[in-house]
């Protein structure tokens, strides 16, 4: 090899029989990883690398990666000299020891000069291996521990992999790198699109790889270039009528089941639309891969966009045959939809005895049961109607023993509202009924109604002390009944909609609702409680809100949420201002002091104070307190925290020039109590002594 160490463009693709689409992108760029990692690992350095992937391969093109190791001064100390030889000059035990270590005798060692003296030891040039050796150990390593759904074995194979191994490219430029994987020798062909190019071609050179695949082999290997192309064909296609609903986890799963995309469009009987669009919309994407389209006036059209993986001379065949399958599946939404209305969602209620919410906890039935009674407690605190709130939580699980929600239940609530209308119950009921489920994941939109903000809340609280009340909370990375999901839900209502409930009054007024031999759990509503605030914890940080702003506000443990919410965004914006390190020193100066102290009450009497600077603090803190009393009662922290912030100079100056632990007891005692007085301003919003 040239001792420049000249690189070469590097590219290795696995070709396969079809991968699981939504695994797909996944399994690439953890190999890309990988690949990367371990190039570094053996000293390969690389200009850039990028993946690449389709159906029926899994590619890395690695951009002037070096063709050999560099070379490297090795150098290996043992003993110190003077440690090495004994009075006679005979090697010691350690001497012999380090040769034996190096495969040498000790006489073959060099006496080499460092830093803490001269010592025994070996000092060498290592020759870097070539590129071309090492890369099939690099890119086997590369292949493991990627996140494979389900391994698979073929043939008499022992290796296993995703899907089964059809061939392996490997080029170093023009040149094949030989390598063994899945019991295929690496080659300088690949295979390009099953219909249109269907015999092995072979790739000229490494960097032509994706020009040579989408030229010869109808290709389009690179997986965001394909998934663009998709996009823009199946917007181009309705632009001016209409749009396409265009699901981004769809859209990467039609990507991954394509090597090269053909957007067409289809129909469908207009007699389908009088079926819930969201169940259409679930049929067509979730059975069929296909696209929905909508209207220029927003409404579902009896059209769909279908992405063909050929270029087919017979457009329409292709259009007919997706045609002649939707009409099943649609046919089966409306079967499922006609079937439901024969009976009401009241109908329902008894079958919900027959279904087990989880063992200890009882059935759908006593669930429903136990959220009617919580909601109709707090459904007060959200201004909204009792008696709907309470008739929306007997049917709220209704719709669970429904044909439409067993074949998509991801539709439940949604079906709810639709049948719960058709019986003719209110439309806060059936808007209750959807909006019990949102937020459905983070950054959802919230119930928009009270009836359905109440319901959503006691609904989620009454999972949370049931399984706390059975000792199953989450643990670790395990939380099969999502309940760090169901509690940030009930925070995010309760903040953002300024609900005045009390988180303790809430949860026991969820745990009463359970009979004394159900609850194993003795420290449930403490816990359940303590794992609220860890969930406002994980909420603030996630907002980029500093740890100890936090820490601040958790000491008070304000248990409305809307005033834990104001109180956090004051101490932030407090913590930005020139005085907040002082006084944050200041009322931590002040806390151990007290808490030398500890359950002792002091009584300030002003007529006691002597040094000028007690009596201006004295003052200053009088005034306070008659600014602050009317922002405390509005909850106007932020003003009243600003307005705390002017209190430095006072509380600077009494410390440089009092004695606070006077020898007069009087004295020291008046002192206390003066510090006390500010300290509990302070406290009136958080500790802010926990800042710094």
């Amino acid at each position: 090899m040239n001792s420049v160490n000249p690189t070469a463009d590097f590219v290795i693709e696995i070709g396969t029989e079809e991968l699981p689409p939504k695994a797909l992108a996944a399994l690439a760029s953890t190999f890309h990883k990988n690949l990367c990692a371990n190039l570094q690992k053996a000293s390969l350095t690389f200009s850039n690398a990028k993946w690449f992937a389709t159906p029926r391969r899994l590619t890395v093109l690695v951009n002037a990666l070096l063709t050999e190791q560099p070379t490297q001064s090795i150098q290996k100390l043992g003993p110190a000299v003077d440690k090495a030889f004994d009075n006679d000059g005979h090697p010691t035990p350690a001497a012999t020891g380090f040769a034996r270590s190096c495969g040498l005798e000790v006489s073959e060692l060099q006496h080499i000069q460092t830093d803490k003296g001269i010592r025994l030891g070996i000092e060498k040039q290592q020759i870097g291996e070539s590129a071309t050796e090492l890369l099939g150990d690099i890119v086997a390593t590369s292949l493991k521990n990627l996140p494979i759904p389900k391994m698979m074995r073929w043939g008499d194979h022992t290796e296993e992999f995703v899907r089964p191994v059809k061939w392996v490219l490997a080029l170093l430029d023009d040149a094949v790198v030989p390598m063994s994987l899945f019991s295929k020798q690496s080659q300088n062909s690949t295979r390009g699109h099953r219909f249109h190019c269907p015999e092995p071609f072979v790739i000229s050179h490494a960097k032509n790889y994706e020009k040579e695949l989408l030229e010869k082999g109808k290709v389009v290997v690179d997986f965001n270039q394909r998934k663009k192309q998709i996009k823009d064909q199946t917007e181009a296609i309705v632009r001016g009528s209409g749009s396409a609903i265009i699901n981004e986890n769809l859209l990467n799963e039609v990507t991954a089941l394509v090597e090269w995309p053909v957007a067409v469009m289809g129909s469908f009987d207009e007699d389908f639309l009088n079926v819930p669009e969201e169940a259409l919309i679930s049929s067509m994407q979730g059975h069929q891969k296909y696209f929905p389209v909508r209207d220029s006036h927003g409404k579902l059209a009896n059209h769909f966009i279908t992405i063909s993986n050929i270029e087919s001379k017979n457009p329409q065949s292709v259009i007919s045959g997706n045609e002649k399958v939707i009409r099943p599946r649609l046919a089966d939404a409306r079967f499922f939809y006609d079937t439901d209305r024969k009976t009401s969602l009241a109908d329902k209620i008894a079958s919900l005895k027959t279904v087990l919410f989880q063992k200890q906890l009882g059935t759908l039935f006593d669930k429903s049961q136990r959220v009617k009674a919580l909601a109709g407690k707090i459904a007060k605190n959200f201004n909204a109607d009792k008696s709907q709130v309470e008739r929306a939580a007997e049917l709220a699980k209704c719709d669970l023993m429904s044909e439409m929600v067993g074949e998509f239940p991801h539709l439940q609530g949604i079906m709810g509202r639709y049948y719960a209308l058709h019986d003719g119950e209110s439309k806060q009921v059936a808007q209750a009924l959807d909006e019990q489920y949102m937020p459905r994941f983070s950054g959802d939109h919230l119930p928009e109604s009270a009836e359905g903000a109440t319901l959503a809340v006691a609904e989620r609280m009454d999972t949370l002390a049931g399984l706390f009340g059975i000792g199953q909370p989450p643990k670790g990375a395990k939380d099969p009944f999502a309940l760090r999901r169901a509690a940030l839900g009930v925070l995010r209502i309760l903040m953002q909609k300024q609900i005045p409930l009390n988180l303790s009054v809430l949860v026991n007024n969820a745990l009463v609702n359970y009979s004394e031999d159900q609850l194993t759990n003795n420290n449930t509503a403490s816990q359940l409680l303590d794992f609220l605030y860890q969930r406002f914890n994980a909420w603030y940080l996630e907002q980029g809100i500093d740890a100890n702003v936090i820490h601040a506000v958790m000491a008070k443990r304000p248990e409305v949420v809307s005033d834990f919410d104001a109180r956090v965004k004051a101490v932030a914006h407090f913590n930005s201002l020139e005085n907040a390190e002082a006084l944050a020193a200041a009322n931590k100066r002040v806390s151990n002091i007290l808490a030398k102290i500890p359950d002792q009450k002091f009584v300030f009497d002003k007529d006691k104070l002597v040094e000028p600077a007690e009596i201006q603090l004295a003052k200053n803190l009088q005034m306070l307190e008659e600014k602050l009393t009317p922002l405390f009662a509005e909850r106007n922290y932020q003003q009243a925290m600003i307005i705390l912030s002017e209190i430095r100079q006072p509380v600077d100056t009494f410390f440089d020039e009092v004695m606070v632990m006077n020898k007069d007891e009087t004295l020291k005692n008046n002192r206390l109590a003066l510090l006390q007085k500010l300290r509990n301003l302070f406290l009136e919003i958080a500790d802010i002594s926990l800042l710094y």
